[in-house]
């Protein structure tokens, strides 16, 4: 038994390495926007043979988040082939009923992202990805990823339908008490308080706006989008 413990442990260590390293690289690309290294990233690891569930869950975060670049800068192809990879990886999770709370959360997201895609969709799409975030909410109450789905949801949805930002702002404002504790070094946390600067500011909460955009500073502050762009563009605008 020890023997065989012995051959395990440096398989584990280096899994758990790679892990690390790749969580920090993902980071950096964010904070700098280096969108070529996140690319380089995923793709070495969807190219990995015989991937663990807990190596499959971390990859479906890193696509969901290019997934979502792409959509904004406008790459619909590109966004549409690692769409496509990333709920073929879903549905693969699904199967082995892995964190299937957050499963449901990103199944959410891939639905809005679809109909980003294809907006005439959204009669049709628009009501799942409620139903799924709305599930994996229910199902785990600590579900941060699933309160930002809901946020995005009323934050697009036109008011006509229910849309609402003020209640956009209440579901981002829950997901961030949950993920602030171990919020440094995630650039899902720092979207998120990015995405809280920019809501708060169209509804006119200046000083609560310009505040995410100073924590998300404090964290990071080489954090180039924040700090080069946006919040020079809040405190021109607003005389701060």
């Amino acid at each position: 038994m020890t023997k065989r413990l012995l051959l395990i442990l440096p398989l584990l260590l280096c899994c758990i390495f790679a892990s690390a390293q790749e969580k920090e690289t993902i980071y950096r690309s964010y904070i700098s926007n280096d969108m070529a290294t996140w690319k380089k990233t995923i793709d070495a690891m969807h190219a990995e043979t015989n991937k663990s569930n807990e190596r499959e869950f971390e990859l479906l975060n890193y696509e969901y988040g290019y997934i979502g670049w792409s959509i904004g800068s406008k790459r619909k192809s590109e966004a549409r082939l690692y769409l496509d990879r990333s709920t073929e990886r879903l549905s693969r999770l699904r199967k082995k009923n892995y964190s299937v709370s957050f499963l449901d959360a990103y199944e959410s997201a891939f639905l809005g992202f679809q109909i980003g895609l294809a907006n005439l969709k959204a009669p049709r799409l628009g009501p799942r990805s409620l139903d799924f975030a709305n599930k994996s909410v229910e199902d785990d109450d600590k579900n941060a990823l699933g309160l930002i789905q809901l946020g995005n949801i009323y934050l697009f949805m036109p008011p006509l339908f229910g849309g609402s930002k003020e209640k956009a702002i209440e579901y981002y404002l829950r997901a961030e008490q949950i993920m602030a504790p171990n919020g440094k070094g995630d650039w899902n946390y720092l979207a998120l308080l990015v995405q809280l600067g920019g809501v708060l500011e169209e509804t006119g909460n200046i000083d609560k706006a310009g505040s995410f955009y100073l924590k998300a500073l404090s964290l990071e502050p080489g954090f180039s989008w924040v700090k080069d762009e946006l919040y020079p563009a809040f405190t021109k605008k607003h005389n701060r």
